[in-house]
């Protein structure tokens, strides 16, 4: 087995536990990060792949008043639907944490306390909005106004979605409350800021060195040069308190003490592991390789905010290495909304689909480079044409063959003509792409070789004919050697899938007489490993089933029923 040496730390976006998610956070933030996890552990790399849920802010107190819930039952009851639908989409996270859990407290409070000493946070008294009528301070996200700057008389808290023009909340006229439409005034608060204009220039070299996409770089350099102090604290009593006497009443903002968990989390996994220092290898350690997956609407956190927030640290935890932000995926020409309904009823899905479906479709759409789509016809398209039509059709076909002219056992490999040859050396390179292509974070490439993997099996498999060549004796071996050749095919089908399908590759890897965990395996070892001759193999199954058109009509139509239903 080839030795650990790369330790590679992989992290997630913490998804807030005030709501389901929907296949647009999937695509962002999840998948991507996911298959990168998957795919270090097969080149053998030490894998440590963390998130957890996002739990405090004031929306979580605000929901949980709607639902009746205290703001813990509320995040408890989020943590568990999050948590079961990634396990549905067979997420392979080494640990899903909460930032509720007490052990996030101390190193939070402690990121504070660091950055206060060190002449990054400094106290001030400003007026904020506030509702008399619910007595309590309202974030931007709850505030609606007349823009200050076109006069639109719905303006958000923070943007008008008519001007485009951004502004602070309480340059809003006629401000009030976005929930129960109650006037708000401005009244007198104590709250401590980040100095983040201290950090420009730190960030500004640190961000030079970096090679991510342009559009992550651009819009980071763009902020950076327009940094100011930052409110991190908020009046309420549902977050992580204040380490300062003298400060009831006030908590640590959710966006502060968010990112974090990404260390808090490592930690509680090193508890569970009965090794509490072993967070340390990770986060301390220089040689670390630390990929960050999120969407694009967090860069500014982890981009700028999180880098600058670690930068003011006593203690020396690593700073992300590369940031793969990915942008937004949409359902049928609209962005996936839960207060609209325009989703997908993941319990229904999961009746008629595969987690591997609707995982390659995903990573098919990525939205590497731009905003991209579900629909479910093209949903359909994938899984008939591509998995069932090229990689399932053509492990079928080999296999079932394979147990009619081979006795159920892997062939010998006799004499390769030039076709064989060029065959295998097309798979070599294939493989190589593949390997290549998630390496970059690029799953939209990655599939489409795999797909051509598997299509570049079934032309070979046609052109050679082996039905033919069985007929007859003096071309038996020719036949042999072709079914073999279709193994080495199926063999690196699996390999290289595995990180996007993770049951259906193991299911081929077994089909193929393999019994170990293909997960577990080493990328390298089971490229250089032929197939063993007179392995018996036994029956295959059928790895994909066909999405008739009734069950996405049926899709269509309850997305048609919402649109008709909102005119």
């Amino acid at each position: 087995m080839t030795p650990k040496t790369n330790k590679v730390l992989v992290t997630s976006a913490l998804p807030y536990a005030n709501g389901q998610l929907h296949f647009g956070h999937i695509a962002g933030a999840y998948l991507p990060a996911d298959c990168y996890a998957r795919f270090e552990r097969l080149q053998g790399s030490e894998v440590l792949y963390i998130c957890g849920s996002d739990e405090y802010g004031v929306a979580i107190t605000l929901s949980a008043d709607v639902a009746g819930r205290t703001p813990q039952q509320h995040v408890d009851h989020f943590h568990v639907v999050i948590r079961d639908f990634f396990s549905q989409l067979d997420f392979s996270f080494d640990h899903y944490s909460r930032t509720s859990w007490k052990g996030h407290v101390p190193t939070v409070q402690q990121f504070f306390l660091d950055l206060l000493a060190n002449g990054y946070i400094e106290e001030k008294v400003t007026d904020q909005l506030f509702s008399p009528a619910d007595n309590r301070f309202l974030a931007d996200r709850y505030v609606t106004g007349t823009c200050p700057k076109c006069g639109f008389e719905k303006a958000r808290g923070d943007e008008c979605q008519k001007c485009g023009a951004s502004y602070e909340a309480t340059d809003l006229k006629n401000p009030c409350s976005k929930l129960t439409g109650a006037p708000l005034i401005l009244k007198p608060t104590r709250h401590w800021f980040l100095r983040f204009d201290l950090f420009k220039d730190k960030l500004t070299k640190w961000l030079s060195q970096k090679t991510w996409k342009p559009n992550v770089t651009h819009f980071a350099q763009s902020y950076i040069d327009n940094l100011k102090p930052r409110a991190i604290t908020r009046d309420g009593d549902w977050g992580v308190p204040i380490p300062l006497p003298g400060t009831e009443g006030k908590v640590l903002y959710v966006w502060f003490d968010a990112p974090i968990g990404y260390i808090t989390a490592t930690q509680e996994w090193a508890q569970n592991q009965k090794t509490p220092d072993a967070w340390k290898d990770y986060w301390l350690d220089e040689k670390t390789t630390y990929v960050q997956f999120i969407g694009k609407d967090n860069i500014p956190f982890h981009a700028i905010f999180f880098p600058a927030m670690e930068m003011g640290q006593n203690v020396p935890y690593k700073i992300v290495d590369q940031l793969p932000a990915n942008e937004f995926l949409n359902l049928e020409g609209r962005q996936f909304s839960k207060s609209d309904g325009w989703t997908i009823d993941l319990t229904e899905f999961f009746h008629h689909f595969t987690s591997d479906q609707i995982r390659y479709v995903l990573a098919a759409n990525a939205p590497e480079s731009q905003d991209s789509e579900f629909t479910w016809k093209d949903f359909q398209t994938r899984c008939n044409s591509e998995l069932l039509g090229k990689y399932g059709n053509f492990a079928n076909r080999v296999l079932v063959f394979l147990q009619n002219h081979c006795q159920g056992k892997v062939p010998p490999q006799k004499t390769l003509s030039d076709i064989d040859r060029t065959f295998l050396t097309k798979l070599d390179q294939l493989a190589e792409e593949i390997r290549s292509a998630y390496r970059s974070f690029s799953l939209r490439r990655a599939t489409a070789l795999l797909m051509e993997l598997a299509q570049t099996g079934n032309v070979y498999f046609d052109s050679q004919k082996p039905w033919s060549l069985a007929k007859a004796l003096e071309t038996h071996s020719q036949m042999q050697t072709v079914v073999y050749n279709c193994l080495i095919c199926l063999k690196l089908m699996a390999l290289t899938s595995c990180p996007i399908l993770p049951q259906t590759s193991q299911k081929l890897w077994e089909m193929l007489g393999q019994t170990t965990s293909l997960a577990k395996s080493q990328w390298d070892a089971i490229i250089s490993e032929k197939p063993s001759p007179d392995l018996p193999l036994p029956p295959p199954q059928i790895l994909f089933k066909r999405v008739e058109d009734a069950l996405i009509q049926e899709q269509e139509n309850k997305l048609k029923a919402l649109i008709q239903g909102a005119k």
